[in-house]
């Protein structure tokens, strides 16, 4: 009992040892680590260890506080630890490769845990390109059935194109200068699930695709990384590699149901699916969270220019079941919505009064929205 806890307190000691990076999880970042890999010498969270112990080729794993630790294991740990295994496994991420963090889906952590350690991707520079073709099963956009449809995208060329079985000419080519990837797992309800976006006729087109390998998806997810980051470096040569990195993929600030009536406000509640896109500063509306095309949307402009947001209806707007008001003031007008619960009310407000309270400078020169700009100012 005491060995144990002798290499218990050891370990500890390994842990809180500055300058060695093992207070946060070496794959995803969570603090306070409480499982470590001994083959690897990296301290991990829970969910990471369940990776790790998938890959017992590579990585075996025990609990810090749980496990026995004999005191080579505790000397292994000391030489290793985090930074010294970033050094050796991350030497070479490039700086479009999308580093998932704790919340990211599995698919996301499970490939980088994957292609740090076992197919050591990084240890030398990466082979991931902006090209890259196969095949995707895509949604059909009005049959709803997933259908295996080929890909190829271009960083060269600038472009993503897809093909249908018929046709030989491909069925859509999109802009790499409108395009944006983000996993959308639960809303596609696939654990490989991707959505595509990009700009069709001034309008959000969204594609959901998937890939029966996980390995497959995020190398796409990646390559459209890769593309994209060429793109902006070509576009944009003066601006610091560090601030065009977030802007290569987003994600949705916000995203759910949300009831909204028309200009005079006399219109009948409509109930949509709404993404905040904090970056375009678009609240874009949907008939439903997989529809193809967007129904609409509101620019969010910021609190210099006029645009705040109440949670409240305008006097003598009742709005029926869902109680919950939010109405968006602009220069020109007032959009009125309802929200389904205070909860809910309480978390658009949280984001969309981010993007109003930031100024619009930051945005105008990435942004592909120049008509929005014009709306704007």
């Amino acid at each position: 009992e005491m060995e144990r806890d002798s290499g218990r307190m050891a370990l500890l000691e390994v842990l809180r040892a500055s300058g060695a990076g093992n207070t946060h999880c070496a794959d995803c970042g969570v603090p306070d680590p409480e499982w470590a890999s001994y083959k690897l010498g990296v301290f991990i969270c829970l969910n990471c260890s369940g990776i790790h112990r998938n890959l017992p080729e590579i990585s075996r794993v025990k609990s810090l506080r749980l496990d026995f630790w004999e005191h080579d294991l505790v000397e292994f740990m000391k030489k290793h630890g985090n930074l010294c295994a970033k050094a050796i496994y991350e030497a070479e991420v490039p700086p479009f490769y999308y580093v998932p963090q704790s919340k990211d889906c599995l698919v996301l952590r499970e490939q980088w845990i994957r292609a740090k350690y076992e197919r050591k991707e990084f240890v030398a520079t990466t082979s991931i390109s902006g090209s890259r073709e196969g095949f995707l099963w895509k949604r059909g956009r009005d049959s709803k059935q997933f259908l295996p449809r080929q890909f190829i995208l271009s960083a060269s060329d600038g472009v993503l194109k897809y093909y249908t079985k018929e046709s030989e000419s491909p069925k859509a080519v999109i802009s790499i200068k409108d395009l944006n990837a983000m996993f959308q797992t639960e809303k596609i309800q696939n654990p490989h699930g991707l959505q595509i976006t990009y700009n069709e006729g001034g309008l959000t087109r969204n594609l959901f695709v998937y890939h029966e390998s996980g390995k497959e998806i995020v190398d796409w997810f990646n390559a459209i990384r890769a593309a994209r980051f060429h793109y902006l470096r070509t576009t944009f040569p003066t601006v610091p590699v560090s601030e065009l990195v977030p802007k290569i993929t987003r994600r949705y600030f916000k995203e759910g149901y949300m009831k909204k009536t028309g200009p005079t406000h006399k219109e009948v509640f409509k109930k949509r699916w709404f993404s905040l896109d904090s970056q375009e500063r678009n609240l874009i509306y949907f008939k439903d969270p997989l529809a193809a095309f967007e129904t609409g949307r509101v620019i969010i402009g910021s609190k210099e220019h006029g645009y705040e947001v109440r949670a409240s209806l305008p006097r003598g707007v009742k709005g029926k079941r869902w109680k919950a008001g939010l109405t968006i003031v602009t220069p020109k007008r007032e959009f009125v919505f309802t929200c389904e619960n205070d909860r809910e009310q309480k978390e658009w407000m949280e984001a969309l009064n981010e993007i109003i309270s930031q100024s619009l400078e930051i945005f105008l020169y990435t942004s592909n929205s120049h008509q929005g700009c014009c709306e704007i100012l």
